[in-house]
């Protein structure tokens, strides 16, 4: 930090001017255009809508005429006003901006279009501290363009943003970077899943699931509604199809459970059973880790312990999951059902040979997971730290 300070010392040695947003920069609320001319066919110009500046993207185009006013382009500084605020650089070429979004310009030449964009960050973040414990939390022009920021002299400003861009784009590549070998580690272990499950073996025998189930149904949950408060808050743990989409490959938690009254209108299956999601998460899979009730909307199998193991269920399914989930496709709501599974054969080794596979693929697996829980870690600490020099750096004594 030694050569801001230097600076600091140079230009500013009795504190630096604190002055109004508004004063130095064009806040510019977006506009609420029609929503009867909103498409997601890519008809007309990209509609920057407050999600959208959480992700970068936008899956929403507008089609009607508009006030130039309103155009954006690449580069320029945008913040969401509702929700969880974020300043964010639109980087996806020309655009519009919707209402509840606002864009920063530079009005005055001491200020640094960077040091504004680092500077911005700490804005929306002080702001969504003080509404931490808000249910609703709206920022308003008004409060943006009173809040006050340091605005040092531009070679302070010139030298901090220099050095926070810097690292955020070391940020940025660490975390393509880490997508990168997570998505090589992802095909890598798929491959071998894949080869592992198909190798062709002359012993290995094709069976449908019906042929090696001990048992093999669809939940039940005949009630109605079914969000009546007398099914639900008894002893009797009740998945759906989320908590299967979430798990990794075992259902080790549950969020709702079922009374007696809830008991009595499904059926609890045994831990151990294989759940296949067949309606809203298609032929996602898992294993229960205990004795629960699901939905319709999920099929149970229960493996025959003479021919096959859960372990090894699962993993097959999901090496077959593309295959399965294609024959849901076409409806208005895609699904399957159990007829989906009675012609469909899965090859079927000894069990020596499943065990042999299902430990290869856990080893794997292992190694997948452990990068999946490395990269959040890692990326957070990355931001961590660049948060800190910024907040760091950006805090200045006000001048008398």
């Amino acid at each position: 930090m030694s050569r801001i300070d230097d600076l600091i010392a140079e230009h500013c040695p009795g504190g630096v001017e604190f002055r109004a947003l508004g004063d130095v920069c064009d806040v510019f609320s977006g506009f609420a255009f029609r929503s009867s001319l909103f498409n997601d066919k890519g008809v007309g110009l990209p509609l920057i809508r407050i999600r959208d500046v959480n992700s970068g993207d936008s899956g929403t185009f507008y089609s009607g005429e508009y006030d130039e006013r309103y155009l954006v382009s690449t580069g320029d500084l945008l913040i969401g006003m509702d929700g969880d605020f974020r300043a964010v650089r639109w980087q996806r070429g020309p655009a519009l901006l919707n209402q509840r979004v606002c864009r920063l310009q530079e009005l005055s030449l001491d200020i640094e279009p960077s040091y504004l964009h680092h500077l911005a960050k700490v804005v929306v973040q002080t702001i969504q501290d003080r509404t931490e414990q808000s249910t609703v939390k709206h920022l308003s022009s008004r409060d943006l363009k009173a809040t006050k920021i340091p605005v040092p002299p531009l070679a302070v400003q010139r030298e901090i943003a220099a050095i926070l861009d810097q690292m955020e784009t070391l940020k940025v590549e660490l975390e393509a970077e880490l997508e990168a070998e997570l998505e090589q580690r992802s095909s890598q272990y798929a491959y071998y899943r894949d080869s592992l499950l198909n190798s062709g073996n002359s012993a290995c025998q094709w069976r449908t699931l019906y042929e090696v189930a001990a048992e093999f149904g669809r939940g039940k949950s005949k009630h109605r509604p079914r969000n009546d408060a007398k099914l639900y808050g008894g002893p009797y743990p009740f998945i759906q199809t989320g908590d299967i989409r979430n798990s990794s490959h075992r259902v080790t938690a549950h969020s709702q459970t079922y009374s007696e009254l809830g008991l009595a209108q499904s059926k609890l299956w045994p831990r151990g059973t294989v759940c296949i999601t067949i309606a809203a998460n298609i032929a996602e899979t898992a294993v229960l880790d205990f004795d629960a009730c699901f939905p319709d909307s999920v099929v149970g199998l229960v493996p025959d312990p003479l021919t096959t193991t859960p372990e090894y269920v699962e993993y097959l399914l999901q090496s077959f999951k593309s295959t399965l989930a294609s024959r849901g496709q076409g409806s208005a709501q895609e699904n399957i059902n159990l007829a989906t599974f009675e012609h469909a054969r899965f090859p079927f080794p000894s069990l020596k040979e499943q065990a042999r596979i299902v430990a290869i693929l856990d080893r794997f697996d292992a190694l997948v997971s452990d990068l999946s829980i490395g990269l959040p870690a890692e990326i957070e600490a990355r931001r961590k730290q660049y948060e800190y020099y910024r907040d760091r750096l950006l805090t200045f004594e006000e001048a008398a």
